[in-house]
């Protein structure tokens, strides 16, 4: 399959590009943090994000969405890369729709999908428990009774988490902490009866938060899927939302990059460009091509999410990886080379930096995913 995209495909990168650059850039961002905003973004943006199809974008048309596919998706998280533009794009779309849509009945599916495309409901995936990205290590409890399960235990990054108003609760039914069989995922709503949020700030200025559960009694009808069954469908989510996630770090690594490499033509020291100084030409030329590599993956495994790829796992642990490596290696070399000023929060580029380490440890971080695609090479 050609790594390129169609006319069609263009169009909406260009189109996302123009709005977000007026309406969600990192002028809004810092704005934002100022304010000491709880939601961590702007819900009339958000609104007209969802009038133009972007919440509905990945939905399948049976369900209201505009079944435009991953990749359309990924063209449009790329550009949120590129501006840093904060939503609940990743949390309620990438994330908690694709859950739904992978593992929901038909039922759940007609209840839920159209109100995420329509962008009038926020639901959010609560699933770690750590400090790191450990799926299998789940062991919030959920206790069957007569009328349904009785939810008690913690999650912690639970993204969007204040403004969320349905958590999708990864929880134990059965087998032992580590066991990946025995999990099952629950709608539990934010206003139920026992349910604590702790909003939290984090680097980069988005909202997450803490989620308390304590003796929270929901219906055998929140249930999604067959219980004690989730992981297969909970494996292929995450690995949509990673290869999503890859795709909104190759954009901010391509605009901190086109920013440096314009501040390398502009600084003088020593009465000379510093972009003539053939060990920054230099530097620049290794992310050049790294960015290069890095979009062919992006544009492979979400290419491969379409398809329906055996593949997707192996694809989605390798884009991530990369990325992380990536945007580490961009983020890193565009402060330094911008010198004393990429310290200063009066200089945008350091908002880059920033979001890039919160993108990288969302769902597993380098070590993680590098692990896990050597694993699925059987070694």
């Amino acid at each position: 399959m050609a790594l390129v995209l169609s006319e069609e495909q263009v169009m909406l990168r260009d189109s996302a590009a123009g709005f977000l650059a007026d309406k969600a850039g990192v002028p809004q961002l810092r704005a934002l943090r100022d304010s000491g905003s709880v939601e961590g973004y702007e819900s009339a943006v958000w609104r007209e994000m969802a009038q133009m199809g972007w919440a509905g974008i990945a939905i399948p048309e049976a369900f209201g969405g505009l079944g435009y596919g991953y990749m359309g998706l990924g063209l449009v998280l790329e550009q949120v890369g590129r501006f840093l533009s904060p939503s609940p794009l990743e949390s309620n779309v990438l994330t908690a729709a694709t859950l739904v849509n992978e593992l929901g009945n038909r039922a759940q599916k007609e209840q839920w999908l159209p109100e995420i495309a329509g962008g009038k409901s926020l639901m959010t995936l609560a699933l770690q428990e750590g400090r790191h990205h450990k799926p299998e290590q789940t062991a919030l409890a959920a206790k069957a009774e007569v009328e349904g399960y009785v939810l008690t235990g913690r999650k912690g990054l639970v993204l969007d988490a204040g403004t969320a108003q349905q958590f999708l609760v990864v929880a134990r039914t059965a087998g032992a902490v580590g066991d990946p069989e025995g999990l099952t995922v629950f709608a539990v709503p934010a206003n139920a009866t026992g349910v604590a949020v702790e909003s939290r700030r984090m680097v980069d200025s988005r909202a997450s938060g803490e989620l308390t559960l304590q003796d929270v009694k929901v219906g055998s009808e929140a249930v999604l899927g067959e219980p004690g069954k989730a992981w297969s469908a909970l494996q292929r989510t995450l690995d949509i939302a990673n290869i999503g996630l890859a795709s909104e770090l190759l954009g901010l690594s391509v605009e901190a990059f086109e920013r440096t490499v314009e501040y390398l033509k502009e600084r003088k020291q020593f009465g000379r460009i510093i972009g003539t100084f053939q060990g920054l030409q230099h530097r620049a030329a290794a992310m050049f091509a790294e960015l290069e590599l890095a979009r062919s993956i992006v544009l492979q495994a979400l290419q491969a999410i379409d398809a329906n790829d055996e593949k997707l796992s192996l694809l989605a642990s390798a884009a991530k990886a990369k990325l992380c490596e990536v945007a580490q290696q961009v983020t890193n070399e565009a402060v330094q080379m911008h010198g004393g000023i990429g310290m200063t929060d009066e200089h945008d580029i350091g908002f880059f930096l920033k979001r890039a380490r919160v993108a990288q440890y969302t769902f597993g971080d380098y070590n993680y995913h590098l692990d896990r695609f050597a694993r699925l090479n059987g070694y």
